[in-house]
Order: C-alpha cells, then sequence, then structure tokens
C-alpha cells in the first residue's frame, strides 16, 4: 500500500503543477512525505524515549463496503478550515468518486474505485487523508475573479453599443434612429454626469470628469454622434485599465494563524483531550508532538525537542529546547514532544504580533498617482476657461467643443495605465507577478534593498562542506562512523551528513545499538568502538576535549559543525553551511553597479551572517542580525525615513512585517502563504536574478510614461492652436486628439513586444 500510495501522490502532484496550482503541490508533496514517513522502517535498536506516538485525527468508520464508506469525524462539527481542508483533499482524490460531507451530523460519505484498492487499503489511505487535512495547504474559495471579469465587461457594454450605433448610422449611413443613438450615449455618460456633479456639490471643484461631460454634450449637440461616443469608449476603457493595474486593498496577513492547527492536544485532570485552538488560555499546558506547529507562545514543562524556527525567526538550523526554555506559536516541532504551558495567545503571540504590523502598516494609494492626474488638476480650469471665451467671442460651438474634445488628459489616462498594464504583462511572462503601477513605479526608483539570509540569500537547506581529521585519522571512516551513528535521524543536519556520505562512497557500518539525545548528538555502538556524533555541548557533556582539534584549525571554533569522536578519542569535525543561492552573487554584484545600497536583515545569529555578507561583498555596518519581526520592520521603517526607497525581499513568517513597511516588498512562489500575499513583487520563479529584471522593467516603464505623455500633448496642443485661430472641425479635433491617445496606447505595448528572457 505504501509504494502505490507514493505512485498515487505523485500523478497527483503532475496534475497539479500542469493545472498550475502551487497550493495544491504543497498539499501534495505534504501528503507525499507523510505517506512515506508513516510506511518507514524504524531501527529495532532504538529506545523508546526517542519516540512518541502521535495521536491521530478520531474518526470512526460507520459503514463499509467495497466500492462505498461512511464514517463519523468530530472535528467536522467545530472546525470550518479543517472541513474546507478535507473537502479540497478528498475530490481531489483519484480514487475518490463522490464525496458527501455533512459538519453538523459530523459525518462523511463517499464512493471510491473499489476495483482498484480494496476495502482495508482504502480505510487506511482515508486516515493518512484525515490526518492530513489538518495542515494541508489548500487553494482559498473565491479566489478566481470570475465575478470582476464580469463586473467589467458590463461597464464597457454601453460605450461599446453606442459607438457601434454611431458607427452605423454615421458612416455606414444606416437608418438607425437618432434618438436610439443619442439615449444610448446619455445612458453611458451617466456615470461620467455622476462623478462631474459630485466634484461639483461636494468637493466644490471642477475636475477632469466636468470636461468630459462638457465635451460630450457639445459633441453630441453638434449633431455626430461618433465624436461622443469614442470619447465615452476612450473613458472607460482608460478607467478599467487603472481600476486593473490598482493594488488589492485585501490583505490575508490572518492566514498566518489560521494555518495553525485548528483542534490542539492538552493535559486536563492528568488526562489527554482534544479542543479547538481558540479555547485555549493561558495556564492550560498544551501538548505537541513531532511535525506538528506549536499553537501558542509559552514554556517548557516536561519535554525535550529540536524546533525548526526558521519562519519566524529566519534561523536556519533548527534549535535545541528543553524544560524551562521559551517556545513561540507557528515553529515546528521536528523531534521529540512538548508539555508547553501556554502564556499567549492568537494575535498575543509573536506570530501574531506579526499580523498585527502588517495590518497596522501603511499602504500606499489603491490608483497610481501618474502624470495624468497631475496634469489633469493643473489644466482643467484654463481648458475651461479658454473654451468659455472661445464661445463667447467667436459664437462657435464646434470650436469651443473642439477645445473641449483636445483635451490632451484622456490620451494620458488611456496610455499610461495601459504602458504599466503591458509592463506587468511582460512581467508575468518572465515570471514575475508585480500586484500595481504603484508597485511598479516604485520599484523604479529603489535605492536600497535589504534582504532576509535564510533561505533569500541562501537556499535554505544544510549541506556538508568538508571534513577536517587529525592524529592522522581517516576521513572516510570518519565520515562512515557519522553517517552510520545519524541513519535513521531525520533532522536536516543528519540528512545532509547522509546525502554527503553517498555522495563520496561512504557505505553505513554495522551498528549494535545506539542513544539519541535530541538537539545534542548521538552515542552508537559501531563495529564494536562507542561513537560519539554531536555538537560542541554534546562533546562538552561526553568529557571529549575540543582544545586539540582547535589548535590544529582555530577557524573552527564557534563555526557551524558537528564533532566525531570514538573511544573517547576525537577523531575530528564535519563542516556544514546554508550555501548561498547559485545566483545570489551575481544579483547582488547587478545591483550594487546601479548603485543601490544592500543590506542583511536576518533573524539568525551575526556571525552566519557576517560571513553570508563576507562572501558578497556587503558592507558590516549593513548587516541587521538577530532580529524578530517586529524589529525588522523597525529596520525598514527607519531606511524609509532616512530617505531610501526601500525594496524589502524575504520569503518567511518573520519577514511579513518588514514586507508590509517597504516601499515595495518582494517574496519568492514558494515563500509562506503570508509573505506572498503582502509582497508587491513575488520572484515565481524562485530566482533572484528576476529581482534585477523586474528592476530594469519598471526603468523602461517610466521612460515609456514619458514618451506617451509627449505623444498625447504635443499634437493637441498643436490642434488647440488650430481650433482657436483659424479653426478646427470636432471630428477632426477628435481624430487628432483619439489618434494621439491611440499612438501613445500601442507604443506603451512595447515591453509585451520583447521575448521572455530579455
Amino acid at each position: 500500500m505504501a509504494a502505490a500510495l507514493a505512485v498515487h501522490f505523485k500523478s497527483q502532484q503532475k496534475v497539479a503543477r500542469q493545472k498550475g496550482s502551487l497550493a495544491l503541490v504543497k498539499s501534495i508533496d505534504q501528503a507525499l512525505d507523510n505517506s512515506e514517513a508513516l510506511h518507514s522502517p524504524i531501527s529495532p535498536v532504538q529506545t523508546p524515549s526517542t519516540r512518541t506516538a502521535r495521536p491521530g485525527i478520531p474518526h470512526q468508520v460507520i459503514h463499509s463496503i467495497p466500492g462505498r464508506l461512511r464514517l463519523r469525524l468530530p472535528r467536522l462539527g467545530c472546525d470550518a478550515h479543517y472541513v474546507y481542508r478535507l473537502q479540497m483533499l478528498l475530490e481531489a482524490d483519484e480514487y475518490i468518486t463522490e464525496v458527501r460531507m455533512k459538519p453538523q451530523a459530523m459525518s462523511v460519505a463517499l464512493h471510491y474505485h473499489g476495483d482498484r484498492v480494496s476495502v482495508e487499503e482504502m480505510q487506511q489511505h482515508l486516515g493518512n487523508l484525515i490526518d492530513l487535512a489538518a495542515t494541508a495547504i489548500v487553494p482559498a474559495p473565491g479566489a478566481d475573479g470570475d465575478g470582476e471579469a464580469e463586473s467589467a465587461w458590463s461597464e464597457l457594454k454601453l460605450p461599446l453599443v453606442a459607438s457601434l450605433l454611431a458607427l452605423l448610422a454615421g458612416p455606414m449611413g444606416l437608418p438607425i434612429p437618432t434618438l436610439a443613438v443619442v439615449g444610448t450615449i446619455a445612458v453611458g455618460s451617466l456615470p461620467v454626469a455622476q462623478k462631474a456633479l459630485e466634484s461639483l456639490w461636494q468637493d466644490k471643484r471642477i475636475n477632469i470628469d466636468c470636461l468630459d461631460l462638457m465635451a460630450l454634450t457639445l459633441t453630441t449637440l453638434q449633431g455626430n454622434p461618433l465624436t461622443p461616443s469614442t470619447i465615452l469608449l476612450l473613458h472607460k476603457l482608460g478607467d478599467l485599465i487603472r481600476d486593473r493595474t490598482a493594488r488589492s486593498t485585501t490583505r490575508h496577513a490572518s492566514e498566518l494563524i489560521d494555518s495553525l492547527d485548528r483542534v490542539v492536544w492538552v493535559e486536563r485532570d492528568g488526562m489527554k483531550v482534544q479542543i479547538a485552538l481558540d479555547r485555549v488560555r493561558p495556564g492550560d499546558t498544551v501538548i505537541v508532538y513531532p511535525g506538528e506547529q506549536i499553537p501558542i507562545d509559552g514554556s517548557i514543562l516536561r519535554g525535550q525537542a529540536t524546533i525548526d524556527q526558521q519562519k519566524l525567526t529566519g534561523e536556519s538550523v533548527p534549535v535545541r529546547r528543553s524544560v524551562g526554555d521559551p517556545v513561540y506559536a507557528s515553529t515546528l516541532v521536528r523531534e521529540g514532544h512538548l508539555y508547553i504551558l501556554t502564556e499567549k495567545t492568537g494575535l498575543d503571540t509573536r506570530a501574531g504580533q506579526s499580523i498585527t504590523l502588517v495590518r497596522e502598516a501603511p499602504v500606499g494609494d489603491t490608483r497610481m498617482e501618474n502624470y495624468a492626474a497631475q496634469l489633469a488638476d493643473k489644466a482643467i480650469l484654463p481648458a475651461f476657461a479658454f473654451s468659455t471665451g472661445v464661445l463667447v467671442v467667436t459664437g462657435s460651438m464646434a470650436r469651443a467643443a473642439a477645445i473641449l474634445t483636445l483635451d490632451f488628459m484622456t490620451g494620458i489616462r488611456v496610455s499610461v495605465p495601459t504602458t504599466v498594464l503591458a509592463s506587468m504583462s511582460a512581467a508575468a511572462r518572465r515570471g514575475i507577478l508585480i500586484r500595481s503601477g504603484r508597485s511598479l513605479e516604485q520599484l523604479a526608483h529603489v535605492d536600497a534593498v535589504v534582504f532576509d539570509k535564510t533561505g533569500t540569500l541562501t537556499q535554505g537547506d544544510v549541506v556538508v562542506t568538508g571534513v577536517r581529521t587529525i592524529h592522522g585519522a581517516d576521513p572516510r571512516r570518519l565520515l562512515a562512523f557519522a553517517a552510520t551513528a545519524e541513519r535513521r535521524l531525520t533532522h536536516p543536519i543528519a540528512c545532509a551528513l547522509l546525502n554527503y556520505a553517498q555522495e563520496c562512497g561512504v557505505e553505513a557500518l554495522e551498528r549494535d545499538g545506539w542513544d539519541y539525545q535530541v538537539g545534542l548528538g548521538v552515542r552508537a555502538i559501531i563495529e564494536g568502538e562507542e561513537v560519539r556524533v554531536g555538537c560542541d555541548r554534546f562533546m562538552a557533556k561526553e568529557q571529549i576535549d575540543l582544545e586539540r582539534i582547535y589548535e590544529v584549525y582555530p577557524d573552527l571554533r564557534g563555526s557551524a559543525a558537528i564533532y566525531v569522536a570514538s573511544n573517547g578519542e576525537l577523531l575530528g569535525a564535519i563542516e556544514y553551511t546554508d550555501p548561498l543561492r547559485p545566483e545570489t552573487k551575481g544579483t547582488i554584484q547587478a545591483l550594487q553597479a546601479q548603485g543601490i545600497d544592500i543590506h542583511i536583515l536576518t533573524g539568525d545569529c551575526r556571525q552566519r551572517a557576517v560571513t553570508v555578507a563576507s562572501q558578497l561583498g556587503i558592507a558590516t555596518e549593513n548587516i541587521h542580525a538577530d532580529a524578530f519581526p517586529e524589529q525588522k520592520a523597525a529596520v525598514v521603517r527607519e531606511l524609509h525615513e532616512s530617505g531610501k526607497t526601500v525594496a524589502f525581499v524575504g520569503d518567511g513568517i518573520n519577514d511579513s512585517a518588514a514586507l508590509a513597511y517597504a516601499d515595495v516588498s518582494v517574496s519568492f512562489g514558494e515563500g509562506s502563504e503570508v509573505a506572498r500575499e503582502t509582497a508587491d513583487v513575488v520572484l515565481m520563479e524562485n530566482n533572484l536574478e528576476s529581482l534585477v529584471k523586474a528592476i530594469a522593467l519598471a526603468q523602461q516603464t517610466q521612460q515609456l510614461i514619458g514618451e506617451n505623455t509627449r505623444l498625447s500633448v504635443i499634437p493637441n496642443v498643436a490642434a488647440l492652436l488650430l481650433a482657436t485661430t483659424v479653426g478646427l472641425h470636432p471630428l477632426a479635433a477628435a481624430v487628432v486628439h483619439n489618434g494621439s491617445a491611440i499612438a501613445a496606447g500601442v507604443n506603451g505595448l512595447r515591453p509585451l513586444l520583447k521575448g521572455r528572457d530579455n
């Protein structure tokens, strides 16, 4: 069943990638890991104290026959998030053909392919899915945006109908009733009239909508409906494009807490019981098992564990925590299990404080503040006064209408957002998601980039870099001892060590017994020798002197390494690191070549941050280490207040607050959900080189906006001079006006004409 289950999940994984569902791919990745872990062999000499059984999600099979199964699942009645996640996983499963869930009755009924899987195998498979649904990442409901697209189309219907009727009745000469054409234009102009009247009565000022309304009115009175219908269509199109480039105000920072298991184990009156997370109170004893996230902030009452804090603090290597040590919500227990005294819950936790910082962060205007708005405000009154003066002096309504028609703001209002939209689309083709025109505008002016370290500049995975020996010890035997001792352990250093041994062709030896101390090291009997493998604290506890190796390799003191000893004698050390991404150095050099100031901001220790900075040529004074989320936000704010336009690049929950406070926030497609939703720019290909491309594209967009402004202004100003001197027919004015707008719009599409890799 284990092999079949792995093949099944891998096939689902392929389908999910083809559909482009990152969230579903992650869920299936997790399912695949769980299926392999559940069936992996356990060492017969492993002591019972090193493993703790984790209670599964309680459920009971009520009815089961081949092809059909019904069960009772109490959690359905108290956890809507769990209901949704389980529904998604069951519906995505290729064995299951039909699912019916009744949360109020706490029951699930399903049909499955009885010819492909036995009753017993299906019950086991379903149990795995039930457990997986507690932490699975699935797409959020209602995220398709179909309603928004339908609304945009409905707003364009009337202007399109008006233009079509005007074209048929005018140049094509079809017998379309004038009332029908004018009526359609009038109804389509109602939104413009409403905005104009609101500006006049509420704001007590004339705005661009007032000029548009006057131009529509005068050109309609001239008896040529094609001109006002074309103006109306361009006006609405420009508004829709600007709205498309606007930054969404919806933020999903709360998903940081929502990602935690909604039901937790607590100890009450000596009994273990499951309760909803929102019922946990300070003073409760929460039990956390291997592979689970810690749901609260508190201190350890009993137990010890290796905890992965990367999402919260950015530390690349898990830390050991034991009785009395503090632990935080959203961190992951890799090994061991804990009884934790609850001190803070929900938004009061450190993770919750990150949410609060995100929610309180300043968010820019949802509509790009471009040249059109600024020029429009300055030109409205002169244009209106000039048109009125020409009408009074000449008595020619045509000249007055031509002047209002030659409002070059319409061309700018269409071309600027069109350019932004084209650039955003071009960025998407290159694997860069830019959420708004404002983000693109800010990105063009970035002069300081702040990088998170772990998982951003580095790969976020531990790898072994080499072996150092003393007193003639054989490096291959030292590595064989270490790999044998660490076999079947799952923490990152053990995995890195086993991979390195495999790459070096070193085979594991015979092991007669072993004892693993969580977060410290391993004691094992290997080929009759008592071998110890672990950190410097473990060696000190085992009374193994490390000064001898430090005398030979002084640089080893304080570095990331595990030590190997046999029969009380130190053999050497195995160094490991979190390596840089392959593209990191080139990216930093490219940014520095543009005069951009580079900073490192990390929750990791300063020594590791300095090591990375020295490899990349980043100044020591630009290193900010040992920083929790609120401290990261403070550093970004300080840089902004010093006059810098700051871009922050990060991928974890611990980066969400800094991302929210940056002028431009950048994350990876594989980053945490809250980091992706907070970020203005998402590098979907998870490659830092895309940041350089994004900045170059933003700068090109600014140049195009300047060109489009000139394309819109110069022809209209020339036509305006003609209209006020020798006269200009409104239709000719409309041709100049619309022609310049079209030329500017086409010019704005240039980013789409370049190849994907340019």
